[in-house]
């Protein structure tokens, strides 16, 4: 791991943008990417697939320690392989999602993925999405930015990501998920969802992505950690 490459953290609730937006900055930038939320939702679907309660934290915390994983990156899309499979698809389901979000309020859990997060940290530089990146990752990050779009715009979003997709999905109902998560989230008692006291906080509901990518590729340039090309 290199201490010394700077890391770009995006945080926020789900919906509100991270994992395109940090996507796109991360291949503008020619940095590495770290998305954190994929690592919880793999431990969520590989404690599925092995018959582990959700409520079971030290097992849980085990199934996070060995978990079999890795990121790839085929033409312009990420690609996850779990104990050899493609999990892709599977971890993006708002089955696992809703999983994923209670495995990750489990202490033991967290701290059997801190160290495999921070290993991500490496020359040019890192764009780290999740919840925690810039409040407990990596606090010491050059920037940190908090994304958020109202639970109604994230809703649709959603909504209109599943309908393309095929899916048949109620509007109301992922709304009521979206308030459900963002409450559980927020009221964990280890690392909560929370902007960093020195975050920059950016609401996208109103932007397009093009817009909020150039908007924090000025930021990075402004602080000097890359170009705004």
């Amino acid at each position: 791991m290199s201490d010394t490459a700077p890391v770009l953290t995006i945080d926020g609730p789900g919906g509100a943008g991270k994992g395109t937006i940090s996507r796109l900055i991360a291949e503008r930038q020619g940095w590495h990417l770290l998305d954190s939320g994929a690592l919880y939702r793999l431990t969520a679907l590989a404690a599925g697939r092995h018959e582990v309660a959700l409520d079971d934290e030290a097992a849980l915390a085990r199934v996070a320690e060995t978990l079999d994983v890795v990121f790839l990156a085929e033409g312009g899309e990420a690609r996850v392989l779990l104990e050899g499979e493609d999990a892709s698809r599977a971890i993006r389901t708002e089955q696992v999602g809703d999983a994923a979000s209670r495995v990750a309020a489990l202490p033991a859990v967290r701290e059997a993925l801190l160290k495999r997060q921070r290993d991500f940290r490496q020359a040019p530089g890192l764009v780290a999405d999740g919840r925690d990146m810039g409040t407990v990752v990596f606090p010491e990050a050059p920037l940190k930015v908090f994304l958020t779009a109202s639970a109604e715009e994230r809703a649709r979003r959603r909504h209109l990501q599943l309908r393309e997709a095929g899916v048949d999905a109620s509007l109301s109902s992922l709304l009521k998920e979206i308030q459900a998560r963002d409450a559980r989230d927020m009221q964990r008692s280890v690392a909560p969802l929370v902007a960093a006291d020195d975050a920059v906080e950016l609401d996208t509901t109103s932007l397009t992505i093009p817009e909020v990518v150039d908007r924090l590729t000025e930021l990075l340039a402004r602080r000097g950690l890359a170009s705004a090309s």
